[in-house]
């Protein structure tokens, strides 16, 4: 098997970036869906919301990184609730803005009707449309691309998080009550439950002066946030454990959004972990083995066992995924054969691209093969991506299209193009060792089936990995909708370092660099903060 040149180590190992999107699957969930654009067009944006509009500004850990206003609107035979806003904040030294947004048309008792949902990063906006018949969800998933539909029936009719507070009022808010809804999240595509504790009355501070209103534990998932209700259904204020807070203010001070250059708050590194004992893994090719414990995660899932990583109790144990063998073949490998909503393996595009990677293998003189063309297509899909920190639902259509992203954009794309090939292929997420510290990542496993059976391998073609170093700790497996479950942990996960097993000659040095080296991370291809007061990111050179 021939073996493809990496690309140089300054830029493999530092290109690992967070999996944002979930960050703002939350996010959307506190904003009640908003649609941001350029300055230059703020004004014509929000010229349409009249005097009964609500302003609420958005902050994480006390920086202001955005805001939303939105207003409810009678028609004939309901409502139509619409909420707009902005968001700006810095990923890996860039400040980047998204456009978010929502509208959701419902009946007189609040119940969802229909609803169209946008996100734009930049590259092209995606829009997620439904319409409700009883438990029936129609979809229409429109991007730059092409467009997509989808029909599924649901246990119950769903509900959208923009209009859950309304019903909630309609239906009188009573201290001690209880609710059970069926939420649809328009970014992950899934149907969950929500539970609803009205915990009583309460007096908050939003806009200036002192508001009743009822306080409210929303738990989705293993997620839980507090928002205060007013009577009629106004959300005045709400708090996540990430650290995202929503409040109402006078549209002045809401849209008073920092200059970039004030936004200082790095999302991204501020939810590294890192492990005790500090180290650093100089070459993380070169270990053999990893065993960490990991508290406050939930280590009951079946998606932590297997592909080279096994877990007791709180104890994660990782082994070099070269050393893996073939086992008794997985009967279920074939259900990641099948395209999804944003992973389109049957798009001609898709397929085209994918019979690209094969010949220019034949071309190359590779021996074909799913192992081989598992592996070319890491090296296809970490050549063609331009490395960025993006905030975008990742469609691996669009990623061929813009050929710009991150962790996501790179494992959507290779799922895609594995799939379409006929390779079993998905999504794993968890965190993968860089500088010092472990950052929340995403990376695709495959199925590679050989004579003696079968395993699942894997990959990394954001680091340009085959297979993934032993540094990757997997917490899921799937899609947005399971990047989702991590969002409880971020921020209060705790390692600890119980054994790590390096390759004969290779060492383990202590974290960190000298206190007056302040290097920026040589990376061109990446957007870097400047150096100097006031700057948190700080970094060796990368390592491959």
């Amino acid at each position: 098997m021939k073996v493809f040149r990496p690309v140089p180590r300054r830029l493999s190992r530092a290109l690992s970036i967070l999996f944002v999107l979930a960050w703002f699957a939350q996010m959307g969930l506190l904003v009640r869906r908003a649609y941001l654009q350029d300055a230059a067009h703020l004004a014509a944006d929000l010229s349409q919301y009249g005097s009964t509009a609500s302003w609420r500004g958005i902050y994480y850990r006390g920086e202001k990184i955005g805001f939303s206003v939105g207003q409810i609107t009678p028609v004939e035979d309901g409502f139509e609730i619409k909420e707009d806003g902005r968001l700006q904040m810095i990923l890996l030294g860039a400040t980047t803005a998204v456009r978010l947004s929502t509208v959701a048309r419902v009946d007189r008792s609040f119940a969802l009707r229909s609803f169209s949902f946008g996100l734009d990063p930049g590259t092209g906006a995606t829009q997620v449309n439904g319409r409700v018949d009883g438990r029936r969800l129609e979809l229409e998933i429109a991007t730059p691309s092409g467009r997509r539909t989808d029909v599924r029936e649901l246990a119950e009719p769903p509900a959208l998080s923009l209009n859950l507070s309304r019903r909630l009022a309609a239906g009188g808010l009573v201290t001690g009550a209880r609710h059970a809804f069926s939420v649809f999240d328009p970014a992950t595509l899934t149907n969950a439950p929500l539970l609803v504790d009205v915990l009583g009355r309460d007096v908050v501070r939003a806009a200036g002066r002192p508001i009743p209103a009822f306080k409210v534990r929303m738990t989705f998932g293993t997620l839980v946030s507090t928002s205060w209700i007013d009577d009629v259904g106004e959300v005045v204020r709400e708090e996540s454990p990430l650290g995202l807070v929503v409040v109402k203010e006078s549209p002045e001070r809401a849209t008073a959004l920092a200059v970039p250059g004030q936004v200082m708050t790095d999302i991204l590194e501020a939810s590294a972990v890192v492990p005790v004992p500090a180290r650093r893994i100089e070459n993380p090719n070169a270990v053999e083995l990893l065993r960490v414990r990991l508290t406050g995660v939930d280590t009951s899932g079946s998606d932590l066992q297997g592909a080279g990583q096994t877990v007791t109790g709180d104890v994660f144990e990782v082994v070099d995924a070269r050393t893996l063998r073939p086992g008794p073949r997985d009967p279920e490998a074939a259900l990641f054969l099948h395209p999804e909503p944003f992973l389109e393996s049957d798009a001609p595009e898709i397929v085209a691209e994918a019979a690209l990677v094969v010949e220019a293998s034949r071309v190359a003189g590779v021996r074909p093969g799913p192992r081989a063309h598992a592996e070319r297509l890491v090296r296809h899909v970490n050549d063609i991506i331009e490395k960025k920190p993006t905030v975008s639902l990742p469609s691996a259509l669009e990623v061929l299209r813009t050929r710009v992203g991150d962790c996501n954009e790179h494992t959507a794309l290779y799922v895609a193009l594995a799939r379409a090939l006929g390779i079993p292929a998905r999504i794993a997420v968890g965190l993968v060792h860089l500088h010092g510290a472990f950052y929340y990542h995403a990376w695709p496993e495959v199925y590679l089936a050989e004579e003696d059976g079968g395993l699942w391998l894997p990959v990394d073609p954001t680091l340009n990995q085959f297979p993934a170093d032993a540094t990757h700790i997997r917490l899921a497996r799937g899609g947005l909708d399971r990047q989702a479950a991590l969002l409880p942990v971020i921020g209060r996960t705790r390692m600890d370092v119980l054994e790590l097993r390096l390759a004969e000659g290779s060492a383990p040095v202590l974290v960190g660099r000298a206190a007056q080296d302040t290097r920026p991370l040589g990376m061109p291809s990446l957007p870097r903060r400047e150096t100097g007061p006031g700057s948190c990111w700080r970094s060796s050179r990368g390592r491959r």
